[in-house]
């Protein structure tokens, strides 16, 4: 049952959900099922040692650090961050 991200033919929205079997998705703004498959780029985790001996971890997915987004599994950036 994979995720699957999806734009919207009918009123061009983005989104994702989850597809169980044969199920035909919708979009969530519209109700349309003119819908057009994306390619996703697949999640990873990746930690290093940084300067000073410090963990640096680099994520492909996750909460989104973009000023202004609001989704939580952005495919168009990665988020970095540093933990100390």
């Amino acid at each position: 049952m994979p995720i699957y991200e999806y734009t919207c033919k009918a009123c061009g929205k983005n989104f994702e959900t989850l597809v169980m079997g044969s199920d035909t998705p919708t979009c969530p703004a519209c109700s349309s099922e003119n819908l057009a498959r994306m390619m996703s780029k697949c999640g990873f985790v990746s930690k290093s040692t940084g300067p000073g001996g410090q963990i640096q971890t680099t994520t492909s997915a996750g909460s989104s650090g973009c000023a202004g987004c609001t989704s939580t599994n952005c495919s168009s950036c990665s988020t970095s961050a540093t933990i100390g």
